[in-house]
Order: structure tokens, then C-alpha cells, then sequence
């Protein structure tokens, strides 16, 4: 990965701009803290862009620069030159945080209704299992898809490394759910820590527990070119406490203090952990968890079906870019507020796509297995097992996976079943103590036997009546 070229301090610009004359300094101190087309450009990229008549980079730089010192807020949290990480919020801020105010908390209409008991719960799990797969790929996982679902749909044990890493952020995930409602603590990030990388570090004693002064963590590419040089870990215990005190604020801040909209803290929290890389791995697991965890306690309920890891993992570059700008441009956090809010953004449309694919294939389906318009044949775990079963002929599901996949009881997942079974539309054979339950091949076809005998039965019942 390239680093972004450092911009030259403002300091030095600064003493630069002594002998640029007054008409020079007039027009360079009409620049504003984004270009005409509102983008937030770092030095890397404004260097290149048409500059106004009269006016070189750096000098419309220090305009630039200008502009956006009068509206940086500060944080309690320095970089290890010593400055304060710092933040502004431009229009194209505002107007994403305005869009995910819309679509991510209150009362959002969904095209399939999220709220409802069962259905909610399938699709939190599906979410949590994309989730573990994409933020474990993220850090070098190397597995599939399908093996991840299965592996935890059918709850069994890992089989390498890789599967590892998958189940373990799925354990981190529900580890969040049920924390959501608590104060973070220093505690709960080394449990979160510990969760994340189980089994899966060549020093398996350091899950759960900080890097020491004799641990050399720095940040690499694939070349070995060094990105980040982490502060020292005799600062991190009292890093992460000021970190935990920062998570905690109320949105007014005490005492009536500055606002600070939650998912911008949600974000600075994620930066802050990938930052100060308190552990020799795992921290951008966990720093994504944490994500997790504070824009859920804050009440923005979608994000418990959303993979930002998912959006990262299709332009990975672009998530360690956004590290470098905010490092290179003197602690600046907008360019990585910016990345994020765009990423969850995306995610969040991404969802409402599949929910509104979900929804069509769902109506369709029920369509043709509901001759009387009525849904009460068929539960929504059953349509979407049939869905899934006309997909892949032949697949094999147990008691147990359906029961896991949806989060239900026993009897509740035997009774989904068995009562495909007893409509002719899964097949079943009891090996061992457990039954088998199958997707026959030519499902398609029971389908349409099952369509007949209900309509036969719907017109005998409307002839009686």
C-alpha cells in the first residue's frame, strides 16, 4: 500500500505565507475546508486538482487548512507526537449521518418486518455468521462463505485456524448483544480480546492480555513497508481507560457538555483501538466489535443485521488508507469519519436490497404454496427453508441447525420440520438418535402436487361453507 504523501505542516505554511503579499493571502484565505464538489480531500489528492487563478497548491492548501482549523473539535486522545486527534463535521458529514439517522434506529419500515420475533432472529443470525466471515478475511482468513455458514449453523467445532477466526468473531458478536446495555469497561475489552483470538495466536497466552514493553508490533503491508509504529505499551492501560471514559459519555457530554453524536464516537472508538494496537493481534476485530457495540447500545437497531466488515472486504486499500490520511494530516479523524460513515451507509443499503429481494422471492414462493392467499400453512422459517432447499437440491439440515439458525427451541425447530415432512415437501430417515431431514430433488414438482391437493381442499372447504 502507498503512503499518502505527508502535507507539509501548518506551521511551516504558516511562515511561508509571510511573503505571499496581501492579494495573495485574500484569495487564499477564501478557501473553504472542502472542494466545490464537497469531497474532504487529504494532500495526496488536493495537490493534483485544479487550483484558483493565481494560487499554487501549497498555497491553496493553507487555505484549506485554514478553513478547517476555525472548525475542528477536539478529543481526549493524542497521537504519540503528542497532538490531539481532532475532527470537523462538513456537509458531507452531515448529510450521511442524516441518512443514517433515517434508515438505521426508530421506526424504520423494512420491506420484511424485522420486528417480527421470528424472523428478526433468523436474519440477526445470518447477519452475525457474514459478520465473523468478512472481518476474520479481513485479517487473513482464508475459508468460504458456505463453509463459515455451515460451520455455525451446525455448531460444530472449528477445523483450522481459519474456521477459528470465524467462529470465534461470531462468539464476539453475540458476546456484544448481550453487553450492549453496559458500561465499557478495560475489563470488558480484554474479554472482548480474549474472545476474539482463542486459539488462534502462536502465543496463546496473550489473549485477553495487552502487548508488553518487549512485544515489536508495528503495522506492515505485503512488502514489509512499515505503516504504523504503535504508541508504547506502557501508555496503553491509561489509553484504553481514557477510551472507556470517552465510550461512556452521554451524547451532551456531562454537564451539559458538547454533542457528540454517537456513531462519530462509534467511529473514533474503532480508530482509537486500530491506533494504539494494544494486542499483538486480533485488533481490528476488535475494534469493529466494539463498533458494534456502541452504535447498538445508542439505539441504531439495524446495524445488528449489517456486515460493515462485508463493504471493507470488497476495497480493503481503502480502509488502510483512511488510517494513513488521519496519521498523516496531523491527527485529522475526518478522513476516516468520512470512509466509515460511507461504509456503514453502504451496508445499510446493501440490507434493504436483500430484504427487498428477500421479500419478492418470499411473496412469490408463498404464491405458489398458498392457493388461498392466507399464510397460515407456512411460517416464515419454513418458506425461507424451502427457498433455501429449491436452491440446493439434496441439501441435509438437523433439528439442531434449524433450531440454531433461527434461535428457537427444540420443539418449536422439530415441529418446522416434521411438518414439511408430513406435507411431503422434505424427506427424513432417522440415523442414529437424530433425525436427517433432506431436500428431495424434485421438490419443484411436490410443489406443484402440494398446490393441487390445497386448492382440491380449498375449494371442498368453500363448497361446505
Amino acid at each position: 500500500m502507498r503512503v499518502p504523501q505527508v502535507p507539509l505542516t501548518f506551521e511551516h505554511l504558516h511562515g511561508r505565507s509571510l511573503g505571499w503579499g496581501v492579494k495573495t493571502l485574500s484569495e487564499v484565505f477564501q478557501q473553504r475546508a472542502t472542494d466545490a464538489r464537497g469531497r474532504y480531500l487529504h494532500w495526496d489528492d488536493f495537490r493534483f486538482k485544479k487550483q484558483p487563478e493565481g494560487l499554487n497548491p501549497e498555497q491553496s492548501w493553507y487555505g484549506t487548512k485554514v478553513a478547517r482549523l476555525r472548525q475542528l473539535k477536539d478529543t481526549p486522545f493524542d497521537a504519540k507526537d503528542g497532538e490531539f486527534f481532532r475532527f470537523m463535521e462538513p456537509d458531507v458529514v452531515r448529510a450521511l449521518l442524516h441518512w443514517i439517522d433515517g434508515k438505521a434506529s426508530g421506526n424504520v419500515v423494512m420491506p420484511i418486518p424485522l420486528d417480527n420475533q421470528a424472523i428478526g432472529k433468523s436474519f440477526h443470525v445470518s447477519s452475525l455468521i457474514e459478520e465473523a466471515f468478512s472481518s476474520s478475511r479481513l485479517e487473513g482468513a482464508a475459508t468460504t462463505r458456505a463453509v463459515a455458514k455451515a460451520m455455525i449453523r451446525e455448531g460444530r467445532e472449528p477445523k483450522n485456524k481459519s474456521e477459528r477466526m470465524i467462529w470465534n468473531n461470531f462468539q464476539a458478536m453475540e458476546f456484544i448483544g448481550t453487553h450492549k446495555d453496559d458500561a465499557l469497561t478495560v475489563e470488558m475489552i480484554l474479554e472482548l480480546h480474549r474472545i476474539v483470538t482463542k486459539d488462534t495466536l502462536e502465543r496463546p497466552e496473550m489473549a485477553g492480555v495487552l502487548r508488553g514493553p518487549n512485544d515489536r508490533i508495528v503495522v506492515e503491508d505485503a512488502e514489509g513497508q512499515v505503516l504504523h509504529d504503535p504508541p508504547p505499551a506502557t501508555s496503553l492501560e491509561e489509553r484504553l481507560r481514557r477510551l472507556c471514559d470517552y465510550a461512556n459519555l452521554p451524547p451532551f457530554g456531562e454537564g451539559g457538555g458538547p454533542f457528540l453524536h454517537p456513531v462519530v464516537q462509534a467511529i473514533i472508538l474503532h480508530f482509537m483501538i486500530g491506533y494504539d494496537h494494544p494486542f499483538i493481534d486480533g485488533n481490528g476485530r476488535t475494534a469493529r466489535a466494539l463498533f458494534y457495540w456502541h452504535v447498538i447500545r445508542h439505539g441504531y437497531w439495524l446495524a445488528q443485521y449489517i456486515s460493515i466488515s462485508r463493504i471493507m472486504l470488497k476495497a480493503p486499500n481503502q480502509y488502510g488508507r483512511a488510517y494513513l490520511e488521519t496519521e498523516t494530516d496531523g491527527g485529522d479523524l475526518t478522513y476516516f469519519i468520512i470512509h466509515q460513515l460511507h461504509v456503514f451507509k453502504q451496508s445499510v443499503e446493501e440490507l434493504l436490497d436483500h430484504l427487498k429481494q428477500k421479500a419478492h422471492e418470499l411473496s412469490a414462493l408463498e404464491a405458489s404454496l398458498l392457493p388461498s392467499g392466507r399464510g397460515d400453512d407456512f411460517n416464515y422459517r419454513q418458506l425461507e427453508l424451502l427457498k433455501r432447499c429449491i436452491e440446493h437440491p439434496g441439501l441435509m439440515i438437523t433439528i439442531k441447525e434449524h433450531q440454531r439458525a433461527n434461535r428457537i427451541s427444540y420443539q418449536t425447530a422439530r415441529t418446522d420440520l416434521l411438518s414439511l415432512v408430513n406435507l411431503e415437501l422434505l424427506d427424513a430417515r432417522e440415523i442414529g438418535k437424530q433425525f436427517i431431514f433432506r431436500s428431495p430433488s424434485n421438490l419443484p414438482a411436490r410443489i406443484k402436487t402440494y398446490q393441487r391437493k390445497a386448492r382440491k381442499q380449498h375449494r371442498s372447504r368453500r363448497a361446505t361453507l
